[in-house]
């Protein structure tokens, strides 16, 4: 069935028409447009200005003849399908226009319902090192904004600000603006591939430029290259929040077998004990959690190449295999974080040596693996990615990437590449006290920003204290599981303290899906609230959260979501629990201070 997505997808995009000039170009639903105004260009939605975009490219070649004018180029319509991500069922649409600015680069614009993108075409290259990209989005002072400074492992907060003036003229994507009332833009990057490092954004030039900046990349190019795609998802907060852009502009999936790939939940080891995975028998303990709570995996964390007391991985492995757990092991990248760093190191660097050890794993029964603590964007890690990617398929390995880049994409064209870290995500209740005051208002915001691009693995759900406490409710912690899309859903918690938990609550756990057939907003606005509905099967599951300090009333009409209800079991703020089943939904919940709730409706 996907073969034949695929293919009526590659039909469409086969489908060019004679180009002609356009003064304004638009997206299929009119919604959307795009100006030239001098040498910029104006995104507009429903008539409203919503971001100006320098794209004048690398300065490689001869300005082109004659005056530089969009020309529409053709109509695409595409539907395909994911095995995990917000929907299964993806299709969208997109008016396609390009403008040649000198003589071997051409600007390429997509104008889809939801969004616009650009990347630049170059032809006719004789082996030179790319000169500075020259784009920039425009965003003026006193713009509404939610961006995180740049940091390697895009672990940083998204705060709400209204300037661009900071310490840090560096910003990681994606970047939240909302440059009209209702109206937002997400400003992120898809479709990286070879040769192509991942960009950044700067101000450091001036307060309200910010320079698309690419990330080293020192290859000699030659004959044809092109950019990664710079987008933009633009709309209400529905929009935003449903879009699936970032995988619209995405290669198709490159892998020909995929009924290895089973996207689910996981028991996971570091979180309670601030440490990697070299005791055998805390390795036990969280393998007996997913047989208690019927979950697929157990990730064995770093560390296990110093396995004490005489055991090796291969014991832990086949213990979790006796029981019926598939397991996941994991390893340093050896490109960032390496001196003081756990291990195991140096394994997968060479290409000979990460087949070797990705043979080894096959062969042992594992199921997964976990890469950690990468370097950066530039050309040479976007390389080793996508090595990793496609090693790791050919011995049917499921990958989760941590200490790294956002998802771009790659969640499309590797689909058992089915989570990312790259956010600010539970783990640092371990390492600073910063956290603890911060949680609820960051979980309030990841959902219309980081989690819109991709899969995150935020490792959520803790009821219990790690090295600095938590102080959201419990209702709040078991809605993350659903608020939060990953194909490896990573549960925190220490397993003494998920098996104490009420049985409504273990039993909702062991039916948590990690695939969504389809997702919808509900209600909420960043940094105050947010609720989501997911669908899985004939169950919707409803989460919301309460981002404040204050007590909050969060709107759950779900009247257009879904109309028609047989039963519904609704976890909300209590004692610390408050657990029900019910027949009728209210259009409202109160959630306490930092509190939440969440809804599993069957059909």
């Amino acid at each position: 069935m996907n073969k034949i997505f695929t293919l009526c997808a590659l039909l469409f995009l086969g489908l060019a028409t004679t180009a002609c000039s356009a003064k304004r170009a638009t997206s299929p639903n009119k919604e959307l447009s795009l100006e030239q105004q001098g040498g910029n260009y104006v995104v507009s939605y429903n008539g409203k200005q919503v971001l100006t975009i320098e794209a004048a490219g690398y300065g490689l070649g001869s300005p082109a003849q004659g005056k530089q004018k969009l020309e529409f180029v053709r109509h695409l319509q595409e539907d395909y399908t994911m095995l995990a991500g917000k929907r299964l069922h993806c299709t969208n649409e997109a008016n396609e226009y390009a403008v040649a600015i000198d003589d071997n680069t051409r600007l390429v614009w997509r104008l889809y319902n939801d969004g616009v993108a650009f990347r630049y075409e170059l032809t006719g290259l004789t082996g030179e090192v790319l000169p500075e990209e020259q784009t920039a989005y425009i965003i003026p002072e006193g713009t509404k904004r939610w961006m995180q400074r740049w940091t390697e492992p895009y672990e940083a907060f998204f705060p709400y600000a209204t300037t661009g003036e900071s310490r840090d003229k560096r910003w990681g994507y994606p970047a939240l603006i909302e440059p009209q009332e209702g109206v937002f833009a997400l400003i992120s990057e898809a479709d990286i591939n070879r040769r192509q490092s991942a960009s950044c954004l700067r101000n450091d030039v001036e307060v309200e430029r910010f320079r698309v900046c690419p990330e080293k990349n020192d290859l000699k190019q030659t004959d044809n290259w092109c950019s990664p795609w710079r987008m933009a998802i633009v709309g209400s907060l529905a929009d935003v929040v449903e879009s699936t852009l970032v995988t619209d502009l995405s290669e198709p999936c490159r892998l020909t077998d995929t009924e290895w790939i089973n996207p689910g939940v996981v028991s996971w080891i570091y979180w309670a004990h601030n440490h990697g995975s070299n005791d055998y028998n805390i390795i036990k303990q969280y393998v007996d959690m997913a047989v208690e709570l019927k979950l697929p995996y157990v990730l064995i964390d770093a560390e296990w190449d110093g396995m004490k007391d005489g055991k090796t991985i291969e014991d832990a492995v086949n213990y979790a295999k006796s029981q019926g757990v598939k397991p996941m092991i994991w390893y340093n990248s050896s490109v960032g974080w390496i001196n003081g760093a756990p291990g195991p190191k140096f394994r997968l660097n060479k290409p000979e040596d990460r087949e070797r050890e990705f043979a080894w794993c096959e062969k042992l029964g594992v199921v997964g693996v976990k890469i950690d603590f990468f370097s950066g964007d530039n050309q040479m890690n976007m390389d080793y990615y996508i090595d990793l990617m496609e090693s790791t398929a050919r011995h049917h390995l499921l990958v989760n990437f941590h200490g790294a880049t956002i998802p771009r994409g790659w969640q499309r064209t590797y689909p058992h590449m089915l989570t990312m870290e790259a956010v600010y995500g539970a783990e640092w209740y371990n390492n600073v006290p910063t956290f603890t005051k911060k949680a609820a208002c960051h979980n309030a915001t990841l959902p219309f920003t980081r989690n819109v691009i991709g899969p995150m693995d935020y490792t959520p759900c803790a009821f219990s204290d790690s090295q600095h406490p938590h102080i959201t409710t419990h209702a709040h912690e078991l809605a993350l599981t659903a608020l939060y899309e990953s194909g490896l859903q990573h549960l925190a918690d220490r397993p003494e303290s998920f098996l104490a938990q009420p049985q409504e609550v273990k039993d909702y756990l062991s039916k948590l899906p990690a695939v969504w057939d389809e997702t919808r907003f509900v209600s909420g606005y960043p940094g105050e609230s947010a609720v989501i509905a997911r669908r899985s099967g004939n169950t919707w599951y409803v989460a919301g959260i309460n981002g404040k300090d204050e007590a909050q009333t969060l709107s759950v009409d779900l009247k257009d979501i879904i109309p028609t209800f047989s039963s519904a079991k609704v976890f909300l703020d209590g004692e610390p629990w408050d657990i029900r089943t019910v027949t009728t939904l209210d259009k409202a919940v109160e959630c306490c201070p930092r509190g939440g709730f969440v809804y599993v409706i069957n059909l």
